[in-house]
């Protein structure tokens, strides 16, 4: 059986978020063997905080959870692609859609995402 190889990245494997229905690219974390756990248990991306050192369930402050729907494995087993439902419209801590929502024009990036919801109200 196929599962994803913790052990050849220090127990931290990236994972990257697209939306299953328009294939945005939303955001990037990181999973351990407990999140990816968490994740096939709840059916909710669930990854690793390096910042808080613990688990993070995707949205369990702004209400912004993520329905997985499909996960992709690539071929050296180190890193997946989860293809989710993005509940309330935005992926990013910032209040955009998609964490990339910053493009290079010009020698600069410019932002070219609106937001969604304002941070300073969901994380008081």
């Amino acid at each position: 059986m196929i599962e994803p190889n913790f052990n050849k990245t220090d127990g931290l494997i990236p994972a990257i978020v697209q939306d299953a229905q328009t294939k945005d690219i939303l955001m990037l974390a990181y999973m351990n063997r407990a999140s990816w756990e968490a994740t096939l248990q709840s059916g909710k991306a669930t990854f690793w905080s390096r910042s808080r050192q613990k688990l993070w369930l995707k949205g369990e402050t702004s209400g912004h959870v993520q329905i997985v729907k499909e996960i992709y494995i690539d071929c050296d087993e180190d890193t997946l692609l989860l293809q989710v439902e993005q509940l309330g419209g935005a992926a990013c801590h910032t209040g955009h859609r998609s964490c990339f929502f910053r493009k290079r024009e010009g020698g600069d990036f410019v932002v070219v995402g609106e937001k969604v919801f304002d941070p300073g109200e969901v994380y008081k």
